[in-house]
């Protein structure tokens, strides 16, 4: 018998994952559009002047099963220690139920920034949780939504310091026992700002020279002091003082905040989130309630809803870098809410009584492990400690860590003649074994004392902490997986609707992709360990950048900024650090158009340039005979410029390579953003237009989630000539400083981004891409009447994004881009970007990702709306008392008294809708105005809960 072969009719497995339409839908799209096929329609979008000659080439795309089994070959050249090398960063274990809820779960990892707080509720809780935490801990005023990592946190500190002193000293002062890797951050950041650092011991400090000083509690070595003094003396000279502090730690001693500290700054690495090789980690900020305007960062406030019922919300929003611009207190924009969910729920699992337990059980095992050393003769410091001792051991100090390496140890190389050791809460009693044998130490474990402490008798915690009832909630694990579920029930993520931000590219991050992110041979290594252990990590590492740099255009990745606006910051240093090299360090202007992001102009501030803004013209492009005498005004002073492609308008701009050639003939380099590298990839390289410098977003463009708000990676590209000038790091060795903690960032969330380049390989890529520009260009046809398309190319066409003009609406109808984006909510949808690049707006990017079906739905909703605005306009509906401006509805608006002169199928139900699935906002509209006025931002009272339920 002969068979048919049945194929697939060019829709193969690597389609399906990460491109939504079908063969078919593309075709009817394309037909609606206009175009015969997908290629004419990418021609008459992108200019043919920028496009790249040759096509990615990676090889064949991989299946699942070979990427999967390609990647557990290449992690498996990892090896994993158990590392007891400290200086930040710990063992953990992260509890199961968390493990499998939210850190493997879509519904947490795939949800955006809750800047739309109605559909945000559940993580907008774990946040404030995180936040209550922190405060409590620190015993400090309030806390933020986390930051980056404790050494960009170090860093952020110091700037919010030298902001808020009375003090007029420009030196800050550095305890040197803070971690190297925050010394040497807080040293980068410094130099382009002239800020000088000072580096001593925190006994030869002289609080009437500084601004600020910075402690680490406990030390780098395991020093355990008492900074109230200094805090007095700062104070008494108008200076801020900061503590470096070990959440952990904080359950045994004194908190910073009853030393007198104003800022507190660390890491929650150790609260249940893995080493990942550096992270991603939640880092922390608290600070005193006078303080909390000047501190950045994401902060979760507590407000009411419209119908007077609890709801929480992102507040003092206008200290942030859109509003703010370059005068933001700092380009801070992704955070890490992932981890920070992870981190608070650890603390709601194991409690008060549990936290504390864990601190104890480490303290303990560690003062076991010193007087073992101690009885064989062996000099241990400090006397007293936490969890951190430093063993002097003369010449043995290589014999003993190749031994401990050979009993499965990892200990800290400290100077020539010293050994730096770390216990945490995965130490068993074999570890400890394993290290007294290093040391050639044979004792029986059970003979040395087991409950002995060495903390300071002066500095133990008294103040209670995590008091709250959601601490105390019961953790059974049936409760608290419900709990979770509860939380992530009031979110919307993409496992639920499409979430078309313009410019966030909040696409799908396909499950093959992130199975490799908690293996245990990416999330187990310490950053530190030598680099034979790190092999697996070195083989990825490589073969993503080469295969981005083939993507981009540029001749080197620097893969250590751990977010986007970091790498833009990043970048500008490099730029920055090539024109000192080269004696141009007076150049300090930085060209950039005032439709940039908020947080081009606050990263040109951050290494100390001046912004000089570029207006656009009538079409939304840069104004080319501005940027031009602009770059004439200021040519012996021109640093760079920055722009985005394609442009914030969602245009491919014809004038990219002329703006190039305007900056680099005045002598400035071009920095073009990455943020829209989602319609580039495989069409255009940013290299070959003209850029010098990219950040490249991998938790946008190349499919790391966005966690609510982070993890993200921005590792940057630079053109050969700046290479030697990307960030170095002191642990490798390198001179030029570091802009993150760990020398590859966030390093534990690079496998989904080289998987999701091995399963698609150059063709599955720049099929994504032309898709992307298809959907965009879609959406833009099935609205053109309902709303006008504000900006188009050249052949009426858009990028991957297009913008909706709005504000018609207001006018004729009294209807806001809010009421809009609140409506689209009772649709099941999250609202595109509201009022950016141009207020009143709405920029639309549904991505690759997205099925036919699930545009008409957007679609019809966006059509639906614009009827319900017509209905106001012809006079059917009050224009004040009507579904958009009551949106958006829950289902409590199902039951009791209904007073509105629309019908509750009306508010509930609107187009694009789904009746059996559909999403239910766990609250109305939120009072924004109320919770700036009354600001909370820790967990209000349980009371405050039934009130809302009632």
């Amino acid at each position: 018998m002969v068979f048919e072969l049945t194929t697939y009719e060019a829709y193969d497995f690597a389609n399906r994952r990460h491109i939504g339409p079908s063969p078919s839908e593309i075709a009817q799209m394309l037909e609606t559009i206009g175009y015969d096929t997908l290629d004419d329609l990418i021609s008459a979008t992108v200019p043919d002047a920028i496009r790249q000659k040759e096509p990615l080439d990676f090889g064949e795309p991989m299946s699942e099963r070979d990427a999967l089994f390609h990647m557990r070959e290449v992690a498996e050249k990892n090896q994993v220690l158990t590392s007891l090398i400290g200086q930040g960063y710990y063992g953990t274990t992260t509890p199961a139920p968390i493990l499998r809820n939210i850190l493997e779960n879509p519904a947490w990892y795939t949800a955006y920034t809750p800047y739309q707080p109605e559909i945000s509720q559940g993580r907008l809780e774990a946040l404030l949780n995180f936040q209550t935490m922190v405060s409590d801990l620190t015993g400090l005023d309030i806390a933020n939504a986390s930051l980056l990592d404790e050494s960009t946190a170090a860093a952020e500190a110091m700037t919010m310091a030298k902001r808020t002193a009375k003090s007029k000293a420009n030196v800050f002062f550095v305890d040197e026992n803070c971690h190297p890797q925050n010394i040497a951050v807080i040293k980068t950041r410094a130099e382009p700002l002239g800020i000088e650092v000072r580096v001593a011991d925190p006994d030869e400090l002289d609080a009437t020279e500084v601004f600020g000083a910075i402690f680490q509690y406990p030390g780098t070595y395991g020093h355990v002091r008492d900074f109230s003094g200094a805090m007095e003396a700062l104070h008494e000279n108008k200076a801020i003082g900061i503590v470096a502090a070990d959440p952990l730690a904080l359950a045994l001693l004194k908190s910073p905040g009853e030393m007198g500290a104003d800022i507190a700054i660390g890491s929650t690495q150790r609260f249940g989130v893995p080493m990942g090789y550096g992270g991603p980690h939640a880092a922390y900020m608290s600070c005193r309630d006078a303080l909390k305007r000047s501190m950045p960062g994401r902060i979760i406030g507590v407000s009411l809803d419209s119908r007077g019922n609890k709801a929480y919300r992102l507040s003092l929003q206008t200290r942030e870098q859109h509003i703010r611009r370059d005068k933001a207190n700092s380009n801070v924009c992704t955070a890490q809410a992932l981890l920070a969910v992870i981190a608070s729920m650890y603390a709601v699992y194991h409690g008060p009584d549990g936290i504390k337990a864990i601190a104890q059980s480490v303290h303990r095992k560690a003062v076991r492990l010193a007087k073992g050393l101690e009885s064989v003769g062996f000099t241990v410091e400090p006397n007293e400690f936490f969890d951190t001792i430093t063993v002097e051991v003369g010449a043995l100090q290589n014999v003993i860590m190749k031994a401990a390496v050979r009993n499965g140890i990892n200990l800290r190389k400290i100077g020539n003649t010293r050994i730096g050791i770390s216990l945490d809460e995965r130490t068993r009693p074999d570890t400890i074994r394993a290290v007294w044998a290093a040391f050639g130490v044979e004792l029986d474990y059970d003979s040395v004392k087991k409950r002995e402490y060495r903390l300071p008798e002066a500095m133990l915690r008294e103040s209670a902490y995590l008091t709250h009832p959601i601490f105390h909630m019961n953790r059974a694990e049936a409760e608290m997986t419900r709990y979770m579920r509860r939380l992530a029930d009031r979110d919307l993520a993409l496992d639920r609707a499409m979430i078309p931000l313009g410019s966030c590219t909040m696409k799908l991050n396909a499950t093959a992709e992130m199975i490799p992110v908690t293996w245990s041979e990416f999330g187990d290594l310490h950053p530190f360990v030598p680099a034979d252990q790190a092999e697996g990590y070195s083989e990825l590492i490589s073969d993503l950048n080469h295969k981005l740099c083939q993507i981009t255009g540029y001749d080197a990745i620097s893969q250590q900024p751990n977010s986007g606006a970091q790498g833009e910051y990043a970048g500008l240093l490099t730029i920055r650090n090539w024109h000192v090299a080269n004696g141009d360090g007076h150049r300090n202007v930085c060209l950039i158009p005032t439709s940039a992001h908020g947080t081009n102009p606050a990263s040109a501030s951050m290494v100390g340039w001046k912004v000089v803004p570029v207006g656009s013209d009538a079409h939304g492009n840069i104004d080319l005979e501005d940027f031009r005498a602009k770059a004439e005004q200021h040519g012996d002073n021109l640093a760079a410029c920055m722009i985005t492609y394609p442009s914030t308008h969602g245009v491919f701009e014809d004038t990219v390579m002329e703006v190039c050639e305007i900056t680099h003939k005045y002598g400035g380099q071009v920095y073009i953003d990455g943020a829209n590298m989602n319609a580039m990839v495989g069409l255009s390289r940013p290299a070959d237009i003209g850029g010098d410098v990219s950040h490249l977003n991998l938790h946008k463009t190349f499919c790391i989630p966005h966690g609510g708000g982070g993890p993200g990676m921005g590792p940057i590209g630079v053109k050969a000539h700046l290479a030697e000038f990307l960030p170095g790091h002191p642990e490798h060795g390198q001179a030029v400083g570091p802009v993150s903690a760990a020398p590859f960032g966030s390093p534990s969330i690079l496998p989904v981004s080289w998987a999701y380049i091995l399963l698609c390989g150059g063709s599955g890529l720049t099929q994504a891409t032309k898709i992307a520009i298809l959907n965009a260009n879609y959406i833009a046809k099935r609205l053109e009447g309902a709303y006008k398309i504000l900006y188009t190319g050249n052949n009426g066409c858009v990028a991957h994004e297009c913008i909706l003009d709005t504000r018609p609406l207001s006018d004729s109808a009294g209807v806001t881009v809010d009421d809009i984006a609140k409506r689209l909510i009772d649709s099941g949808f999250h609202a595109p970007t509201m009022s950016w690049p141009v207020a009143g707006t709405l920029m639309v990017e549904p991505t690759e990702s997205e099925p036919k079906a699930e545009l008409d739905r957007f679609c019809d909703a966006m059509l639906s709306i614009r009827a319900e605005a017509q209905d106001i306009e012809d006079g059917r509906i009050d224009p004040k008392n009507n579904p958009l401006k009551n949106a958006p509805h829950t289902v409590a608006d199902l039951v009791g008294e209904w007073d509105r002169p629309y019908s509750r199928e009306a508010a509930c139900y609107p187009a694009g809708a789904l009746r059996v699935d559909k999403y239910w906002p766990a609250v109305n509209r939120v009072d924004n105005a109320y919770g700036d006025r009354n600001l909370v931002c820790t967990c209000p009272p349980m009371e405050a809960y039934s009130e809302a339920a009632e």
